[in-house]
């Protein structure tokens, strides 16, 4: 192969000649030694960063521009083609049939001009200096010519530059322009930083539904409930005429009743606004009445924060590994917010077992068995150890407990001989028990739990053999009973909890979870399971219910841990027990 270098081209007057092949010199090319006959040569970047210093250079000295800028009476020369190239807003402008494609002068409103130098900067250089005090309109002018990597770099400086100060301005910014990234960033950074953010002028100028938004969250970090009520109470006052009727909506999401009893006496209950408000007193109410019955109140402002270092917890107390096995000693505890189980003081004389258990405000009461069945103990949730109170009157085992306004009773079972009608009545403070009005139908192994200052007995065994759909009903008030509507089955070993406005029964020989509506006095389907679940326990605990072991129909005790969540209306299974368990019961507390 002949690879030929040149022509000669020869000038005279009045044309150009081509003159014939230059006899230079030739190499002869073996293409079976060259092995190409392409050498591909690359300078790399540093050729389009040379072309863009050069077209930069041309524009500092308005050399081969083809437009100008204006901006707030400031001109801009510029290269259609270089702002083309790098924004598809002036790719629309120059390319199309516009007016400002034939036009020298081309005029931009909604910006300034010092962004516009900037923005420049970057298109020529690649470069740009992004400060506090120019992102905020750089941002929107690299937004506005559609410059999405300028606008990135706009939003990763401004989550860079968060502090308690301006969080909540950076969130108003993030969430006027669609940035999800930056707005939950800024979210999480004020709720993280809530005690220090709400001292800042931005917390005051939140509108309603903003507030609402931060207070009402688990996720809130707070070492107390105290800087919550603080905060809302700041914000009502800094236009009082104008918030003063959004204060029960904004208490709403504060947790009351978790308030230290001497603030709430001090500081809460005689601040002028709330006094004034007919529509807080519910509110004021609920808070007392926790104070005095504790867990009995349970609602949304029962539940700790998070961050305060307590969570509502399940507490799963005793039962039997087996049907005939030995009686289990260990006291439970499951956190459903962190899925971790953790083992509290054991059982004392846990030989025994049918024994009945509930929460007293914040600790746990255990009653009765089928060995010492007079014997009630009391679980100290703060010094985490078991403490024994007064007997009960009647020994008695597979019964239940159950509290109303701050006193246990404890509910009809068996004797040994036969079903018990007896009730019994713990107070606390006096350490003794008192009898009450007997059941209507003595039963044992039922379910028991209070609704509106009412104990309900649902279903139970008047024998050994048979099992009853009976509903009674306890009113302390007139210390009587009466009966309900019935269950929709007949069902013992069973067990019920009180959720909301419903009593939720699982349990026996029923493959499914029912609810009882006491202000309608009817019953209804929930949702059914594939198996039994007899002798299980049943706990609602972060607005959600938990269904704990059990035995299905062949004996064999259950270590599954089932969740239904009334809001989604689902059913899933949450977790496994350390152990699989029946005749135990479950209950929640604070730990």
């Amino acid at each position: 192969m002949v690879l030929i270098l040149g022509r000669r081209l020869n000038r005279e007057e009045g044309g150009v000649r081509e003159s014939p092949a230059t006899k230079r010199k030739v190499f002869e090319m073996d293409q079976k030694l060259s092995g190409h006959e392409v050498f591909d040569f690359n300078s790399g970047s540093s050729h389009s960063e040379s072309i863009l210093q050069t077209f930069n250079e041309f524009r500092e000295s308005r050399l081969f521009t083809d437009v100008i800028i204006c901006v707030e009476g400031r001109e801009f020369p510029c290269h259609r083609a270089v702002l083309s190239a790098c924004s598809s807003y002036f790719r629309a402008m120059f390319c199309n049939d516009h007016r400002e494609s034939r036009e020298m002068l081309v005029e931009i409103n909604g910006i300034f001009a010092e962004a516009m130098d900037c923005f420049l900067q970057y298109v020529y250089t690649g470069k740009v200096k992004i400060t506090t005090e120019n992102v905020q309109y750089l941002f929107e002018t690299s937004s506005l010519f559609q410059i999405s990597v300028l606008r990135d770099a706009c939003a990763k400086f401004l989550e860079e530059q968060l502090d308690p100060c301006n969080c909540l301005g950076i969130q108003h910014f993030a969430d006027t322009h669609s940035l999800k990234t930056l707005y939950t960033k800024c979210k999480s950074y004020a709720q993280q930083a809530f005690e220090v953010v709400v001292q800042h002028e931005e917390f005051l100028e939140l509108e309603k539904a903003e507030v609402i938004d931060y207070i009402s969250t688990d996720d809130l970090v707070v070492s107390k409930e105290e800087f919550v009520f603080e905060a809302v109470m700041r914000w009502v006052y800094h236009h009082v005429d104008l918030r003063r009727p959004m204060l029960h909506e904004l208490l709403n999401h504060v947790r009351l009743p978790l308030l230290h009893p001497n603030y709430f006496v001090q500081t809460v209950e005689v601040d002028q606004i709330i006094q004034n408000s007919a529509d807080c007193y519910q509110l004021l109410h609920e808070a007392r009445r926790y104070h005095i019955f504790g867990n009995e109140m349970m609602s949304p402002r029962t539940r700790p924060r998070r961050s305060t270092g307590y969570s509502e917890v399940i507490v799963v107390v005793g039962g039997c590994e087996r049907v005939g096995g030995f009686n289990l000693p260990y006291t439970e505890c499951y956190d459903p917010v962190t899925g971790e189980w953790k083992s509290l003081a054991k059982l004392p004389e846990f030989t025994k077992s049918e024994y009945a258990v509930c929460a007293l405000r914040n600790d746990i009461l255990v009653s009765g068995g089928r060995i010492n069945s007079r014997d009630v103990w009391i679980y100290n949730s703060q010094l985490n150890i078991w403490i024994r109170v007064a007997s009960l009157n009647k020994g008695r085992w597979r019964h239940k407990m159950a509290v109303l306004l701050g006193k246990v009773y404890a509910v009809g079972g068996f004797d040994g001989t036969q079903r018990i009608y007896s009730v019994e009545a713990y107070d606390a403070f006096h350490n003794c028990w008192t009898e009450v009005a007997p059941l209507i139908i003595s039963v044992s192994s039922f379910a028991a739990a209070n609704h509106k200052n009412k104990l309900y007995v649902i279903g139970g065994g008047p024998n050994g053999k048979l099992a009853t759909d009976k509903t009674q009903c306890y009113d302390p008030s007139t210390n009587k009973w009466s009966l309900k509507s019935p269950m929709p089955v007949e069902a013992k070993c069973i067990n019920a909890v009180s959720f909301h406005d419903h009593l939720y029964v699982v349990g026996g020989a029923m493959k499914a979870l029912y609810a009882y509506n006491p202000l309608e006095d009817s019953w209804s389907l929930v949702t059914k399971f594939s198996h039994e679940r007899a002798s299980c326990g049943i706990a609602a605990c972060c607005n959600k219910i938990f269904i704990t072991g059990g035995r299905d129909e062949r004996n064999e005790v259950i270590a599954t841990v089932l969740c239904w969540d009334m809001e989604a209306g689902k059913l899933t299974e949450e977790c496994v027990l350390p152990r699989g368990v029946s005749h135990h019961s479950s209950v929640t507390i604070r730990k």
